[in-house]
């Protein structure tokens, strides 16, 4: 959440950007008007990546202060294009949406939640899997991450909807876990910042798969294999869940050679901007997969439904294999094979 008390106005979030040609003075006075509630140029070159977060040295959060901003003055054009979107979202938290789903599970075992994704989002035999066997599973408006709305110019969703999106998770009266990083970071996070107490236990999907791997040591057949990943956004709010993938990769005998855009330096899949402005978002595309070969990995490995979605034509373009996390740990356990094995 954004903190003015900690913002220097030192401009190293946009001068780092990525996607900005801005100088310090130039960023610096671009944050300054943002503070003064006026717009500002930034919002509306702003692709929503957080990667802001990274760059600010004294935790002041500069991309919440953006989000809001973009969302309070309709600058940015992802307001305007995502605007349907967010109506749809809005009437299905409001419960005038589509009917949600739950496939009840056994008793002792917690619920696999998928936010508002339909099942369909994810690869086909997901809830076949080992991994979830047994395990009661929700999705539906009601159950929406919300933190991504940031990404759709509705920045404020998540302080409207919060307390219900949680209320409704603990109706279940069952244990969460969450298969989307935002999701998660709607308890761990954005709950905390907001004074809502979260009534569950609940975890990260990382976390999950390494109890589960762990716990099934013989079903685990070393893949021996090189790999990149796309860091989805939630990274920059959220760092654990990099130390998590390494133990997962660890566990089920995968690599990740050194790569340009990886750690803070890592790109966006390109989502928020593909209606916007379709030509930087190819780009960026192009210059993750090209990142991801030119550094030997044998596969990208995804751990977000929409960077999924986004990156599946150019890699297939390509001929170069794209994985999503829950398929590469059902690969190391035999269920499917590596692609083209």
């Amino acid at each position: 959440m954004w903190d003015a008390s900690k913002c220097d106005l030192c401009g190293e979030c946009l001068a780092n950007c990525r996607y900005v040609d801005y100088d310090k003075e130039r960023a610096a006075e671009d944050i300054k008007l943002l503070m003064e509630g006026k717009e500002a140029d930034i919002l509306k070159s702003c692709i929503t990546c957080v990667a802001c977060n990274d760059y600010c040295p004294t935790g002041a959060d500069p991309s919440n202060l953006i989000f809001k901003m973009q969302e309070k003055t309709g600058a940015s054009p992802i307001v305007a294009s995502m605007k349907p979107l967010v109506d749809l979202m809005t009437k299905g938290l409001e419960g005038e949406g589509g009917p949600g789903q739950l496939i009840p599970g056994d008793p002792d075992k917690p619920v696999l939640s998928f936010d508002s994704f339909e099942f369909k989002q994810f690869p086909e035999g997901t809830l076949d899997s080992a991994l979830f066997k047994g395990m009661s599973v929700v999705r539906g408006p009601e159950y929406m991450s919300l933190v991504g709305a940031v990404h759709m110019g509705a920045e404020s969703l998540s302080e409207k909807y919060a307390q219900k999106v949680i209320d409704r998770l603990a109706e279940l009266k069952k244990d969460i876990v969450y298969i989307h990083n935002e999701g998660y970071l709607l308890a761990h996070m954005k709950a905390k910042e907001l004074g809502i107490e979260v009534p569950f236990r609940y975890q990260h999907l990382f976390e999950y798969l390494i109890d589960f791997l762990k716990n099934n040591p013989d079903s685990i057949k070393k893949l021996n294999k090189k790999v990149a990943y796309q860091a989805n956004c939630a990274i920059r709010w959220f760092r654990q869940q990099d130390i998590w993938l390494g133990e997962i990769f660890d566990l089920i005998g995968v690599e990740c050679p050194p790569r340009e855009y990886s750690g803070v330096n890592a790109l966006c899949c390109s989502g928020p901007i593909i209606g916007t402005n379709k030509e930087l978002a190819i780009d960026i595309q192009q210059r993750n997969v090209k990142d991801a070969m030119d550094c030997g990995a044998e596969a990208l490995i995804t751990i977000c439904p929409m960077c999924d979605a986004v990156l599946r034509r150019p890699t297939s373009q390509l001929g170069f294999p794209k994985i999503f996390i829950t398929d590469l740990c059902r690969m190391a356990l035999g269920e499917i094979p590596w692609p083209g094995a």
